[in-house]
């Protein structure tokens, strides 16, 4: 595996690989890898010829009070795992290899509408920052396909809109979320919980799994299901950030004839947010 951290060397190196006929699979990720990050891996080396992984914590879509400086860096056992999966080539830029300019004087790229919704609206221009550095990692990576984890579910319908709003020739893939054995989803802000916390976290899965069951029974008063599912998660100890019963094809609240349904919960456990979410396809 080649660890490059120079944007001249890595185009150089794609280029390369682009002459010889061979297909990119990229995926991109802030580190503290963990079994969600390698399947994201595992399935790009399925559809593409040469894998790139970049590791890079983008301080652009960190808040002022969020923890850009106690995000974990795990440099050393994340190389260790990425050459045993397989990948090609890691990138790994610094803050002034991908803003030489500064956060302030950085053109941005922003999906309107969708970036100011939950996530979007907990955490004010957090969207802006991801979609901004995932534009320049595509441009600098060139991928022809890449992979995302459907437990960010916002952050993958936006960037598939902005893919296609900006005729990006690159298939978006979504990977199915990886669980702890409670069915906790895989984050690396787990690293911020004790054994007993992320037990006390899985109360979250747990509610997404009643959500499901009642809206496979029929139960269509989303407002009082959402008003149990808030009061189970505080009764257990977490903080609700929200929960959302949505169309999952447009992100927009469900209504009584919504046939493809995606609940979205975000909750604080102490100061770490934990985010989750669960589609639940309805019979006619």
């Amino acid at each position: 595996m080649q660890t490059i951290e120079q944007i001249s060397i890595l185009r150089q190196t794609i280029n390369e690989w682009k002459k010889q006929g061979q297909t990119v699979g990229f995926v991109p990720t802030m580190g503290n890898l963990h079994e969600g990050h390698l399947s994201l891996v595992e399935e790009a080396k399925k559809r593409a010829d040469k894998v790139v992984v970049s590791i890079f914590v983008n301080p652009m879509q960190f808040g002022q009070n969020e923890d850009l400086d106690k995000y974990p860096r795990t440099m050393q056992a994340d190389s260790k795992a990425l050459i045993q999966a397989g990948v090609d080539l890691l990138f790994t830029p610094t803050p002034e290899t991908i803003y030489p300019k500064g956060l302030d004087k950085q053109t941005w790229v922003e999906v309107p509408e969708l970036s100011d919704l939950y996530c979007g609206d907990s955490r004010p221009g957090h969207f802006r920052g991801v979609t901004t550095v995932v534009n320049k990692l595509f441009n600098l990576v060139q991928p022809d396909i890449a992979c995302f984890g459907e437990k960010d579910f916002q952050q993958l319908a936006l960037i598939r809109t902005m893919v296609e709003d900006l005729s990006m020739p690159i298939e978006i893939v979504g990977i199915a979320t990886v669980r702890e054995g409670s069915g906790l989803a895989k984050s690396s802000r787990n690293g911020y919980l004790s054994e007993s916390e992320k037990q006390q976290a899985s109360v979250i899965y747990q509610n997404l799994i009643q959500l499901k069951d009642q809206l496979n029974q029929g139960n269509k008063n989303f407002a009082q299901l959402i008003i149990q599912s808030k009061q189970s998660l505080t009764q257990a100890g977490l903080k609700p950030d929200y929960v959302w019963i949505l169309d999952s094809h447009t992100l927009k609240p469900a209504t009584s004839d919504t046939q493809s349904i995606v609940i979205l919960i975000a909750a604080f456990l102490g100061s770490t947010r934990l985010i989750d979410n669960m589609l639940v396809e309805l019979i006619a």
